[in-house]
């Protein structure tokens, strides 16, 4: 066979290697190199042309939608979170408040208040244009601009803030704090002033400018429980509202800024140095001239606080006088103003003398505390009443919550009921040695005479002589029984003859309407401290009497009240008593000393002041006790000794404040 030439030889294998011209390794035809391109193109031609990029513009615009509706859901989302627990406004506006009490002394002056104080709801109108001016010029001078917000505001005090490299100045609107104030918490958060920002805003729509700083000014918290300016000009000046000064209106506008920290009543300096900064503020916007400054600041004087001392006497009327709370005696009656019992110049006689004897010779004889308490032996009056050295280290009442043996103070009662029995004063009883099973009683340093007289057996507290006297009147139970017409509970004193030296457990204030019972000629006492009540709109309101019908009932005849007082002077008179004798004032009383010298007692009465809050009254029963809390010795005191002396001192003190206040309120010619 003819073989092929050799350009035909060399082709074929080339062209079997080439492969199909259709391309693809698994496809028919051959591939060729020069026909790559082509294919490709003629593939891009079938499906059309390739995708063009869009404008810049138009990329910008769609990502701009898209930012805006998820953006708007993230916001919309947000908000729902942060309000989702906002309180409803219109509810919170309407919101109940504690009711308050306000007590007041005998002669009008402020003892203590308690729970939400409120004064009279003003409008911006009754109000002197400084007071309102005041606190926009410290707080947001502003206010009439910005739509609840201010972003000027809040970047000038970012930036102040940034440079001082503190919190040195806030950005919130009057509207935000009224926002805070009345709606929610004092929590600082972000969650709280997104909410404080979201119900400032409602507000801004639902009220005017003037109606807003009208609510403001009549809600915003003051210190001291005061609620709104016309509750804190009362409290803090003695004024209402609408005549506060300059200087006044530059203290209340500059409390809203801490309140607590403010107080005047806390730190009077402190309030004072705010009101400058106030005052300084309205003189630096124009306000007022510079010259005023420094004057209104002078004039600047704040209403005394009360005593702290007679925060017993407060805590007892408002807790537990008479046995009954406020909320029992005057139901539904919501806020109250009660005139009280309280003798400001007998209370203050009572704490300045019960502290400078502790502070004295109790202090050289441990004595730590002590208790007096004064009331009125005719209608139960509580006149003073302190409970121990100092109500701020202390507001257990020593007076009224303490039970302690009475000792020998108790004898009288033990007496009264042996007159009740047919004796009479100058009956005799045996003083000697007695021996009642394993117990014998002492007599102390007293010699025994044989025989004396009743008197002479209470007025030297022979102990011996009121054993054999308890016997006679009918034994324990028969004196217990006598004890319990007089107020005394019957169910703490023993059923053996120590009862006749006072061993049962007895307070201070029972004991002294114990004794109150036979200074008025035998009617049964119970203690009160309400005068008059009535609500805050002026209404006088009705006083339920404290013991109900209990109270003035005749529990003792009164020929035996009345030879018991002449038994009781005699104690003063010659007796262990003497310390307690006043010149020129018939005084009756006894005087007590439990075992061990634990405790040491002296109640009396004398006749009643002719001038004061007591004046015309009853005669008036004071009570001392002194001892120390943990029942622990004192050295060698008694009855007649510190206590029956605290008792003269306290009344010489309130007879000198008597004659001089008669001094001041006599005329001048």
């Amino acid at each position: 066979m003819a073989s092929r030439p050799a350009a035909a030889r060399h082709a074929a294998p080339a062209a079997a290697r080439a492969g199909p011209t259709g391309g693809g390794r698994g496809g028919g035809g051959w591939r060729s190199g020069r026909a790559r391109p082509a294919a490709r193109g003629a593939r891009r031609t079938a499906r059309g042309p390739g995708p063009r990029r869009r404008p810049l513009p138009l990329r910008l615009l769609r990502w701009a939608i898209l930012l805006t509706v998820w953006g708007g859901v993230a916001l919309g989302c947000a908000l729902l979170w942060f309000a989702y627990d906002l309180p409803r406004p219109e509810a919170a506006l309407a919101a109940t408040r504690r009711p308050s009490v306000t007590l007041l002394a005998a002669d009008g002056r402020l003892l203590a208040t308690s729970g939400d104080l409120y004064g009279e709801p003003l409008r911006l109108s009754e109000l002197p244009p400084h007071l309102p001016a005041a606190l926009i010029a410290i707080e947001d001078r502003r206010f009439r601009e910005h739509f609840g917000l201010d972003p000027v505001g809040m970047a000038r005090a970012a930036w102040v803030n940034l440079t001082a490299g503190r919190v040195a100045q806030g950005g919130s609107t009057l509207t935000q704090q009224l926002a805070k104030n009345l709606f929610l918490t004092p929590e600082r958060s972000l969650r709280r002033k997104v909410q404080e920002a979201l119900l400032a805003l409602w507000l801004e729509r639902r009220f005017t400018k003037d109606e807003l700083l009208e609510i403001y000014l009549n809600r915003v918290y003051l210190g001291a429980g005061a609620y709104g300016v016309d509750a804190a000009a009362r409290l803090y000046f003695g004024v209402p509202a609408r005549r506060v000064t300059l200087g006044q209106a530059a203290l209340l506008a500059g409390l809203p800024k801490a309140p607590s920290r403010l107080n005047p009543r806390v730190a009077p300096e402190a309030a004072i140095g705010r009101a400058m900064e106030v005052l300084g503020a309205m003189a630096e916007q124009g306000l007022i001239p510079r010259a005023l400054v420094a004057a209104e600041g002078e004039r600047l004087r704040l209403v005394p606080a009360p005593s702290r001392d007679a925060g017993w006497f407060a805590d007892w009327v408002q807790g537990f006088a008479g046995g009954e709370s406020l909320a029992a005696r005057f139901p539904g009656a919501g806020d109250l103003v009660l005139r009280t019992t309280l003798d400001s110049r007998l209370q203050a006689a009572v704490e300045a003398e019960l502290a400078a004897l502790l502070a004295g010779p109790g202090a050289r004889a441990r004595v730590t505390q002590g208790a007096v308490v004064a009331l009125d032996a005719a209608s139960g009056a509580v006149r003073a009443m302190a409970g121990g050295r100092d109500y701020r280290e202390s507001p257990f009442n020593r007076a009224t919550q303490a039970r302690r043996q009475p000792g020998s103070a108790f004898k009288p009662i033990v007496f009264l009921a042996a007159l009740e029995q047919g004796m009479r004063p100058g009956d005799m009883v045996a003083d000697t040695a007695l021996r009642l099973g394993h117990w014998s009683p002492g007599n102390g340093e007293w010699r025994a005479r044989g025989e004396i007289t009743l008197e002479e057996a209470l007025a030297h507290s022979v102990n011996t002589a009121a054993v054999r006297v308890l016997q006679r009147a009918g034994g324990p139970r028969r004196v217990a029984e006598v004890a319990a017409r007089l107020g005394l509970e019957a169910d703490r004193l023993p059923r053996d003859a120590s009862l006749a030296l006072g061993t049962g457990e007895v307070t201070l204030l029972d004991l002294a309407a114990a004794y109150a019972a036979i200074a008025n000629g035998g009617r049964r006492v119970v203690p009160e401290g309400i005068a008059a009540a009535r609500g805050a709109d002026g209404t006088a309101l009705a006083v339920p009497r404290a013991g109900g019908s209990a109270a003035g009932r005749a529990v003792v005849a009164a020929e035996h009240a009345e030879a018991l007082r002449r038994m009781l002077e005699a104690v003063v008179r010659y007796g262990t008593g003497r310390a307690a004798a006043l010149p020129g004032r018939e005084v009756a009383g006894k005087t007590g000393t439990s075992q061990d010298h634990r405790d040491a007692w002296f109640v009396g009465f004398v006749a009643a002041p002719a001038s004061g809050a007591a004046a015309g009254a009853g005669p008036l029963v004071l009570g001392i006790w002194l001892g120390n809390d943990d029942a622990s010795p004192m050295d060698g005191v008694r009855g007649g000794t510190l206590a029956a002396r605290l008792f003269r001192d306290i009344l010489e003190a309130y007879g000198r404040g008597q004659g001089a206040a008669a001094r001041e309120r006599a005329p001048r010619g």
